[in-house]
């Protein structure tokens, strides 16, 4: 089995996917948690996707358990875990339960029982190639808020001070980017070590509870971090998962300078923006003369956000700014992106629809901030 040498994850590689879900449960809660338990598996057990699950409990301790769950691929799960309908059906656990971890993992190589009558896998479903990682995990929030309070919420987000960078002895914040589109902000952070940890640590920060205090007047959500569940609910639906990440193997070159682009994608087609993306993506990685060095996609539902470390100026190849190199002719893109949203009219194969649809989903810097500027 060969391993890629350029820093890679993904969730449009195709291979099956092994949710681990770690819980705490209060003292006493145990029975509420069954029954909350046998709510969520009937309702899981028809999302398309999902393979199976099984329900564990500690041996050396009874107030700890482990749910696991076999999906067919990332997406699915993915497009699951992000839904209404999920917030909905995980709700009566959040009384039961003390502490979660989750952890996603795609299944690379398996063991099974020897014998003339067992079935080979099916070779597309196990991740074909381990990918190397930068000892990093990366995420992102994502919320609106009011209209005409854009400038103000600009204004508190970038004038907060930065939280201690190292969490504890194995996690330590990287960097946060911060960008607006219209009303929307996206705050993508990228994490070494226990991405919940660091996420917990600056939650806890009085300097990032104060800003986020300040925040809440303009928030189109409503929301009362000082209740668990209603942040538990914010959180939940503020979540815009890295669904993919790479970054080329050449040297990293110098002046890079990174960008968020928001994509308007059709309703119902954000995963498939978001594949489409990462395609474009992997494949510049493999180009030397690409001005793109390293992106990640972020996606849930139609929010479709991709964050790019490029040299030169932005506009300089709009194409491969946008990632659709070689795709302006096919009409691929036009089917998935909303061009009529941004007022973009005919397709993109014309420099100046190109030269528009990038200046349309350009996002709006408003900081960006490594661990060496904390």
């Amino acid at each position: 089995m060969s391993i890629s040498g350029r820093i890679s994850q993904s969730a449009f590689d195709g291979s099956r996917l092994r949710v681990i879900l770690l819980l705490d449960l209060y003292e006493g809660a145990q029975q509420q948690f069954l029954d909350a338990y046998e709510h969520m598996r009937n309702q899981v057990a028809s999302v398309p996707g999902h393979l199976s699950d099984q329900l564990c409990q500690s041996i050396e301790n009874p107030s700890q358990w482990l749910i696991t769950s076999e999906w067919e691929s990332a997406p699915p799960f993915l497009a699951w875990v992000n839904s209404e309908e999920h917030v909905e059906t995980v709700r009566p656990m959040h009384n039961c339960v003390r502490d979660t971890r989750s952890m996603r993992y795609s299944i690379l190589r398996e063991t099974t029982p020897a014998g003339p009558t067992t079935p080979e896998p099916a070779a597309a479903t196990t991740q074909a190639v381990a990918r190397v990682g930068d000892g990093a995990a990366r995420h992102a929030l994502t919320f609106t808020v009011k209209p005409g309070s854009e400038s103000k919420v600009a204004e508190i987000l970038a004038a907060y001070r930065s939280p201690q960078a190292q969490v504890d002895d194995t996690t330590r914040l990287r960097r946060t980017s911060l960008f607006m589109h219209g009303n929307r902000v996206v705050r993508a952070v990228e994490v070494e070590g226990d991405l919940l940890a660091a996420l917990r640590h600056v939650a806890r920060q009085p300097e990032i509870r104060a800003v986020e205090e300040a925040v809440n007047p303009y928030l189109e959500q409503d929301r009362d971090l000082t209740d668990p569940e209603s942040a538990r609910v914010f959180f939940t639906r503020a979540a815009l998962p890295a669904v993919h990440h790479v970054v080329s193997d050449r040297p990293a070159p110098e002046g890079l300078s990174r960008h968020a682009l928001h994509y308007p994608a059709k309703e119902g087609r954000g995963m498939d923006l978001a594949r489409l993306l990462a395609l474009q993506d992997a494949a510049a990685a493999d180009d030397p003369h690409s001005p793109v060095y390293a992106s990640t996609v972020f996606q849930r539902d139609d929010i479709v956000v991709r964050l790019i470390d490029i040299t030169g100026e932005l506009d300089a190849d709009p194409v491969a700014s946008v990632g659709l190199k070689g795709l302006e002719r096919d009409g691929e893109a036009e089917r998935l992106i909303d061009l009529a949203a941004i007022g973009v009219e005919g397709s993109l194969h014309t420099e100046r629809n190109i030269n528009r649809l990038l200046s349309h989903i350009d996002m709006t810097p408003v900081t960006d901030r490594s661990s060496a500027d904390s």
